[in-house]
């Protein structure tokens, strides 16, 4: 789809879907995402039915495209007790139903990628699950290979809790995910398995290189190595093109 050129300072302003957008919706859904969706999902999200949604506009495009979108995230509730990572939730027995937002799809044309939309959008997700007493956290699921969306939840200071292997089935081919996991409202989890594994490996691999860098020393009397501290996330990586399925999707940002 040919789209209008970004102006130099684009004017980013954040709004509910509506109606009027359905069109353009599909339109971007068609074009970031290698799988299909049901009219269905996009007549719930420009109708609020079941899925909560944000869209993104540059009020700064010339004719007539000011209100037009240019990025969004859709999400929905889920009952915490009901949903996949009910394990990793401390639950209130005094609340009601606690609650989690799951989000679906995420967005943005090519063009306005690398503005901090994406971001933005998140951020808000956020925001407002904050602001709900009984919402717990916003979670979604990622592809392994999407490094993009993992930098962007790692920045989010979104948790990776797990590997789900083989998870998307693309073009007759699986693909492992990563689920990520942002707690709100004071909710807490003990590590998770895959974080627990992570410690143990980065913990070993740090012990071999100190020990290594001691009997170097010994042996070579005063030769000091320099050993690096293992801080970040190991995820592995594909190269890979495509990406998600109705599950998350998220445009290369």
């Amino acid at each position: 789809m040919e789209e209008p050129g970004i102006s130099r300072r684009p004017s980013i302003y954040y709004r509910p879907i509506n109606p009027n957008d359905l069109d353009r919706l599909e339109q971007i859904h068609r074009d970031i995402f290698p799988i299909k969706y049901e009219s269905e999902f996009f007549q719930s999200v420009v109708n609020g039915v079941g899925i909560v949604s944000w869209a993104a506009v540059d009020r700064s495009r010339p004719d007539g495209h000011c209100d037009e979108l240019i990025g969004f995230v859709t999400a929905k509730f889920v009952l915490a007790k009901e949903s996949e990572i009910d394990d990793l939730i401390c639950y209130d027995s005094s609340q009601g139903e606690e609650t989690l937002i799951y989000i679906l799809t995420l967005g943005v044309v090519e063009s306005y990628r690398n503005h901090g939309i994406a971001m933005s959008l998140i951020s808000g997700v956020i925001r407002y699950a904050s602001g709900l007493s009984l919402c717990r956290g916003v979670y979604l699921h990622v592809i392994a290979y999407n490094n993009p969306a993992i930098r962007l939840y790692n920045r989010l200071m979104f948790r990776c809790v797990r590997r789900l292997n083989g998870f998307y089935l693309i073009k007759r081919q699986h693909f492992d995910a990563f689920l990520f996991v942002y707690f709100v409202n004071g909710s807490r989890s003990p590590c998770s398995p895959l974080e627990v594994a992570m410690f143990v490996v980065n913990y070993m691999k740090n012990g071999i290189k100190s020990v290594a860098s001691k009997l170097t020393r010994k042996e070579e009397k005063g030769l000091k190595w320099l050993v690096p501290k293992d801080t970040d996330c190991v995820l592995p990586t594909q190269t890979e093109p495509n990406l998600g399925s109705s599950s998350s999707g998220y445009g290369l940002i």
